[in-house]
């Protein structure tokens, strides 16, 4: 067998291959960099119903645009944001936090900046960006009670909720702090527009004047939700949604929009994620008024763009809390006055609930 380098055509021929070969790297890099692009984003998600209607609404329409499939893990984990951002080692490349965990994650570097170049800032509403967060959608916390064990209403305000003289029968609150001292304060005559920065002291003074009432602190919505379904509370403090569908499953359940407390679902990405472009490619897409309004109709959400009610019919509109006659009744949480005091708050309400 010859040995072809010492055949100068033959020579050539491996010179013109080996051309060939780099050529074709080039005019292949695109597909390498695509396939690259095409790499699974990982979500985090609350699963149930809220990832059945962002599968349907947020993610799927994402995937067709621009071919980047999405994985979902659920549920949703500041202690896995956390640890992500210490070791390196993703299980998630985006998720939603509340008000006070955004300020969390902000302080410990848990999440990435806005990305401006993907984001246009100029056609957000004013507020809808904080910090490093997104927000797009919103729940209420909001007052239900069963109407068969107040037939002639239930409690109307916090302060009446907290009138288990009035009102009588057990109660459920969350285990939150950020989300239940503010009750505290409106159910010891605090005005929504004074509640923050928070009057701790007072607040706990109120809380001293319903905890035996308390029967279950409440870590899951749909715990609460139970709660109420089954008559082991006459009154509970909820999120709107749950309280919707026990309403929709014909249970004897009331809602009260007056004096409800809404809570901005922000979305985030993790510090240092290999994916953040196409993270906030994400954010971008679920921002389009028309995918976010399908989301908010089948999740039992609020959008935090008014622009969104637009795609969104009366009827339904109506069951929101950021529906402009049910805003407002309601008030929103101050994040810029609340934070300084998140440790504190935590702390003490910890040590509250546990004595």
């Amino acid at each position: 067998m010859k040995n072809e380098t010492s055949n100068p055509s033959a020579g050539r021929r491996s010179v013109i291959k080996l051309l060939g070969a780099a050529a074709g790297a080039a005019v292949s890099a695109p597909f390498i960099q695509t396939a690259r692009a095409a790499d699974p984003l990982f979500v985090n998600t609350w699963g149930g119903d809220w990832e059945k209607a962002a599968a349907a609404h947020l993610f799927e329409p994402f995937t067709k645009e621009t071919g980047i499939p999405i994985r979902t893990v659920s549920p949703v984990s500041y202690a896995k944001l956390a640890a992500q951002a210490r070791t390196g080692v993703y299980e998630f490349d985006v998720t939603t936090l509340g008000g006070g965990e955004l300020i969390r994650a902000v302080e410990a570097g848990l999440v990435e900046k806005i990305d401006t170049s993907v984001i246009d800032m100029k056609q957000l509403p004013p507020g809808q960006a904080y910090m490093s967060g997104i927000a797009t959608h919103a729940f209420a916390t909001v007052i239900a009670s069963r109407k068969d064990k107040f037939p002639h209403g239930g409690p109307q305000n916090w302060a009446e909720f907290w009138d288990t003289q009035r009102f009588p029968g057990p109660r459920s609150l969350q285990r939150y702090a950020a989300r239940v001292v503010p009750l505290a304060l409106l159910a010891d005559g605090v005005p929504t527009n004074k509640v923050y920065p928070m009057d701790l002291d007072r607040a706990f003074k109120s809380f001293d004047r319903i905890k035996k009432d308390v029967r279950v602190w409440w870590t899951q919505g749909q715990q609460s939700q139970q709660l109420l379904r089954d008559g082991e509370v006459n009154a509970v403090a909820i999120w709107h949604g749950r309280a919707l569908s026990l309403i929709r499953q014909n249970a004897p359940v009331d809602l009260v929009w007056n004096q409800g407390e809404i809570d901005r679902a922000y979305w985030v990405v993790s510090k240092g994620t290999p994916r953040a472009r196409q993270a906030w490619q994400f954010i971008a897409s679920a921002l389009k008024a028309e995918r976010l309004a399908k989301f908010c109709m089948q999740a039992d959400y609020s959008p935090v763009d008014q622009r969104v009610f637009q795609y969104i019919p009366d009827a339904q509109a109506k069951g929101m809390p950021t529906y402009p006659a049910n805003y407002r009744l309601t008030f929103e949480q101050d994040l810029a006055k609340m934070g300084p005091q998140l440790n504190e708050l935590a702390r003490r309400f910890d040590q509250f609930v546990v004595r």
